[in-house]
């Protein structure tokens, strides 16, 4: 958290952050469990800090003078990286249909939208802690059925070359 206030301004945005920060190492954790994990979560909380501040439409001089870590590449992806992306895209879609609704419409306002944690507990009517258990939720199931869904496809793979080779 001492993390996330030093270089994070918006403190009504750190406990989003700190959030956001569990949820990838979650995912993370649940592929291969990254070792060692401290200097892994850091990372990932600099990345999500990265990621916010491309989204702003205004970043103050101040906040760029200070992120010397700041170094992003512009680089155009491959026709490989695209494919690979719109499958990933189609799994991530169906493993969000899959979902039930509420848990659907909070990973949607959260994630998709960019709504605050309080936000969306504002706008559906539930508690926060609602809000962050769906998420919870919601993220584990989608981690799970996008994991089974690549294991799938890379046995798959695996006997095709097999046969041919």
């Amino acid at each position: 958290m001492s993390f996330l206030r030093r270089n994070w301004s918006d403190e009504g945005e750190i406990a989003d952050l700190r959030q956001e920060t569990y949820i990838r190492v979650y995912e993370a954790a649940h592929r291969k469990r990254p070792v060692p994990v401290r200097p892994f979560m850091f990372f990932v909380a600099r990345n999500l800090i990265i990621d916010r501040l491309r989204r702003k439409s205004v970043v103050p001089f101040e906040t760029m003078a200070e992120a010397d870590w700041f170094n992003v590449s512009d680089h155009e992806p491959t026709p490989e990286q695209r494919v690979a992306a719109r499958q990933e895209l189609q799994r991530m879609q169906l493993a969000l249909d899959a979902l039930p609704p509420r848990c659907r419409q909070v990973i949607l306002l959260r994630r998709v939208h960019g709504l605050s944690q309080r936000e969306v507990a504002l706008k559906m009517g539930i508690k926060e802690e609602t809000v962050e258990s769906q998420m919870v939720k919601g993220m584990r199931a989608i981690t799970d059925s996008i994991s089974d869904k690549r294991a799938t496809v890379t046995t798959g793979a695996r006997r095709f070359w097999t046969r041919k080779g």
